[in-house]
């Protein structure tokens, strides 16, 4: 996981090249001051565009994964 970057292309780079799989990476965004709610993780990104694979939008169109990010963003984050 990797936070804070000007965008989320430069931290799928950075991912890339410590050996993460393209397919494992999904941008999203965070709200801090959202913390408590649900709109605390936004799944929204240009590399989440994956037509190929079945993801035709910026979200995350399957809900299993969605709920994996969430839980590796409680593991790493909260």
């Amino acid at each position: 996981m990797v936070i804070d970057a000007e965008l989320h292309a430069d931290q799928e780079k950075v991912l890339l090249e410590n050996d993460s799989r393209q397919e494992n990476l999904w941008g999203i965004n965070l709200y801090p001051d959202d913390f408590q709610d649900e709109d605390f993780i936004e799944f929204d990104s240009m590399i989440n565009l994956r037509p190929s694979w079945g993801n035709r939008s910026r979200g995350v169109d399957d809900e299993n994964i969605q709920q994996k990010i969430i839980e590796i963003v409680n593991k790493f984050v909260i």
